[in-house]
């Protein structure tokens, strides 16, 4: 009985979340739970142990370089949003050959989708306000724009991990001592099914224009307008040359860090350089271009970070709250359940069904990562099934949920930059989810079998 009291953390975290939908609370209150039963059940020593817990997570630098990576992702944000170079892009792509057919436009926003996975909002943001002129040049509706935008952002940040979601997985798993954790999260993408057939499901509505459940029935809207469509459209470069160069030095600094080798290389430092260099870079050719006065730039950065505090505080919390479980014994003893009373063959389909039950009703997949993936990692290593399994259906499931659910970020700030009404887009998107997530249960069922 006193080892069951060890799975009252994470217990309690998903069902304060479920109850209060406040990822932020149920983080913090089961930190302070975990760290009173650390302490013998002291709940004043076990609150100071959870302020102490979270000032510790930045006594580690790659942490630290986590943190500061998005904040300034927010920066970059608003700089090419205000600027009007996501306004220019568009306008100059519906010029040119990208918007003769149907097929070339929804192709094009795809693409484009898929293209930037640095970083999810800018993602949501470029494409979709990208596709509202070119949806709307071919009367196609705005539920459709919604749904391949957000079909396309999220999948794609955690296929190509070359972002902050790779860096905060394998801030999640470093602690579990692999040889090598950023072999981990690379070895995660090829197990990531739900991620790779929802992406396969949008480039089969561009290319044959067919669609099925609520969203055939969507229609095109011209009174449909946006806030984003006031903003001046100025030079395209101010969109596509800071994402070239974000990307183009994110590869590079993995590849000097790592001697040679991208994947042995720092992923929190080097996207942390290549992402200070690009907000220079950009501020200093909006400033050359007298686009923003100094104190316009400064002003828009500040209001960037604002933006991004809410994902930062998930992200402090959950590394927090992974910390304080894995010194209570919350995954080991999860794990020798696991090898007692679950075929390990079920594994990687219950982590599946777990993350998009949980990321669905708090909204937020990051939150889910810092809840689940700590004991995904014991799990693994106790039932023999390889790490990057137990770490792709954690990643999968919680971008699942993220697509279902009416409170999630992403799917907020989708409806927004497509300008689409939010409830339509969520019952349009449902059925997609749901059957690229039946299909891939079935995949993770037979991967458990094959491995174990």
């Amino acid at each position: 009985m006193d080892n069951l009291i060890l799975l009252a953390p994470p217990l309690l975290a998903l069902l304060l979340a479920i109850y209060t939908r406040h990822i932020y609370i149920a983080l913090f209150i089961s930190l302070v739970l975990s760290e009173s039963i650390i302490v013998g059940g002291n709940p004043a020593l076990g609150f100071l142990g959870s302020i102490d817990r979270i000032a510790n997570t930045f006594t580690d630098s790659g942490n630290t370089n986590i943190f500061l990576f998005c904040l300034l992702i927010g920066v970059l944000i608003v700089y090419m949003r205000d600027s009007g170079g996501v306004t220019a892009l568009a306008h100059s792509m519906i010029r040119g050959p990208f918007s003769k057919t149907r097929r070339r436009a929804e192709l094009s926003v795809a693409s484009v989708g898929s293209g930037i996975f640095i970083e999810t909002n800018i993602s949501l943001l470029g494409t979709g306000i990208l596709g509202r002129t070119l949806y709307d040049a071919h009367k196609l509706s705005r539920e459709r724009l919604a749904y391949i935008i957000d079909s396309t952002s999220s999948p794609i940040s955690v296929i190509l991990l070359l972002n902050a979601w790779g860096a905060y997985a394998d801030r999640l798993i470093e602690p579990f001592g692999f040889e090598n954790s950023t072999t981990v999260v690379v070895g995660s993408v090829g197990w990531n099914f739900y991620a790779f057939l929802a992406i396969a499901l949008v480039f089969f509505v561009a290319i044959t224009g067919k669609a099925f459940g609520p969203l055939r029935n969507a229609q095109y809207d011209s009174q449909v307008s946006s806030a984003q469509e006031k903003i001046v459209a100025t030079k395209p470069l101010y969109m596509w040359l800071p994402i070239v160069f974000l990307i183009g030095g994110a590869f590079f600094f993995m590849y000097w860090t790592g001697r040679g080798n991208i994947t042995a290389g720092s992923g929190s430092q080097s996207i942390l350089w290549a992402i200070t260099i690009t907000v220079i870079l950009l501020a200093f050719l909006l400033r050359l271009d007298k686009v923003f006065s100094g104190k316009e730039l400064q002003e828009k950065a500040f209001s960037g970070i604002g933006e991004m505090v809410p994902m930062v505080a998930i992200l402090l919390l959950a590394i927090a709250f992974g910390a304080s479980i894995r010194e209570l014994g919350t995954g080991q003893y999860i794990a020798d359940l696991g090898t007692a009373y679950l075929p390990p063959f079920a594994i990687p389909a219950l982590l599946f069904f777990i993350a998009g039950i949980m990321s669905f009703v708090t909204g937020t997949s990051w939150g889910t990562y810092g809840i689940l993936i700590p004991i995904a990692m014991p799990l693994s290593i106790a039932t023999g099934l390889p790490p990057s399994l137990a770490l792709g259906a954690v990643l999968g499931g919680g971008v699942f949920g993220d697509h279902c659910s009416p409170i999630s970020d992403t799917t907020l700030i989708a409806s927004l930059a497509s300008g689409c009404d939010h409830i339509s887009h969520v019952v349009t998107q449902l059925p997609y989810a749901l059957f690229a997530a039946l299909v891939a249960i079935a995949l993770y069922l037979a991967a458990g079998l094959w491995v174990v």
